[in-house]
């Protein structure tokens, strides 16, 4: 993946809790805000393709199922590195963009299936730390996001406590963050806030803040087992706070939205907040991904369109 040389990764800052009292999020105007981007005039023809090339780039492609096996998982990393048909990447005349996905992301037993697959061309995320629901010791957990970097997982995506965040105990949640960035060691990490689960969007806000303050490299909205995973107000908040974030400490954050993003049409939504509220910059893999399983079907199926004018069975762009 491309990296800005001048991309520095997060570090820990310290919990500035006067900071984090002074947060308020006023929600009829992020409404309002999310209304605007999802009513507005889509891009249409080579604009629309040239941007769907652009989500499928950064794609989390993901398997998190109980019945994962290796043959999946084996299947999942072929088709990250080779995400679209080859007539289409001929007919879309894109055989030098060396198309991928931005990564994929499997549980930590599926870990060494992929990495004779992927051959370091790809990064692995590995979900970790008692994934989903994040309940179980911190030495378990921190032992986990151990093992996985050992197994050859360069980027974890943790689970935070969501207790912590309920009873405002943003001490609590900044030592676990830490620990989790620390027992990472070079592998990224992203924080999943489990956004579904944390009632308000100021409670949104504030977990974004302390994950950063304590050196996530990611933020990310959802486990995808949640009852509510990404949205745009969700997305609108979290990526103002990455945006003030930078401003006052120089670091720039990723962003993951997941959970439920499975149209071309979702994808393009969340790529116009990252251009509109952050800037070029943040559309690239190492500063934005998309937690998804199945939207690279229909990416696939629109751009096939693209190309013959006809819509395509989803069977015949099917994933592992």
């Amino acid at each position: 993946m491309s990296i800005s040389p001048d991309f520095k990764r997060n570090e820990a800052v310290g919990l500035d809790l006067g900071w984090l009292n002074h947060i308020h999020v006023n929600k009829a105007a992020t409404d309002r805000r999310a209304a605007s981007l999802a009513n507005r005039r889509s891009v249409k023809k080579e604009y629309q393709a040239a941007w769907l090339l652009k989500a499928i780039s950064v794609i989390d492609l993901t398997t998190l199922a109980g019945d994962d096996t290796p043959g999946r998982v084996e299947r999942l990393c072929r088709k990250a590195m080779r995400p679209l048909r080859a007539d289409l990447v001929d007919a879309l005349g894109v055989q030098d963009l060396n198309l991928t996905t931005g990564a994929v992301c499997v549980y930590h037993e599926m870990i060494q299936h992929a990495v004779p697959v992927l051959q370091g061309r790809l990064p692995i995320a590995a979900v970790s730390t008692a994934f989903p629901a994040g309940l179980s010791s911190m030495e378990t957990k921190l032992r986990e996001i151990e093992l996985s970097v050992a197994a050859g997982a360069s980027e974890i995506d943790i689970v935070i406590t969501r207790q912590h965040v309920l009873t405002a105990n943003w001490q609590a949640l900044y030592d676990e963050m830490l620990a989790y960035r620390k027992a990472c060691g070079e592998a990224h990490v992203k924080a999943i806030l489990a956004t579904g689960d944390l009632v308000t969007l100021e409670n949104v806000a504030k977990a974004s803040w302390v994950c950063m303050m304590a050196g996530a490299d990611f933020i990310k909205t959802s486990t995808g087992k949640e009852g509510v995973n990404a949205t745009i107000p969700v997305s609108l908040v979290m990526v103002r706070a990455i945006r003030e974030y930078y401003e006052q400490t120089g670091f720039m954050v990723g962003y993951k939205p997941a959970g439920g993003v499975s149209t071309a049409k979702s994808a393009l939504q969340y790529l116009t907040v990252m251009k509109e509220e952050l800037g070029n910059e943040w559309l690239e893999p190492h500063l934005f991904r998309i937690g998804a399983s199945s939207l690279l079907t229909d990416i696939e199926r629109q751009l096939e369109h693209y190309v013959t004018g006809n819509y395509s069975a989803a069977h015949r762009h099917a994933q592992p």
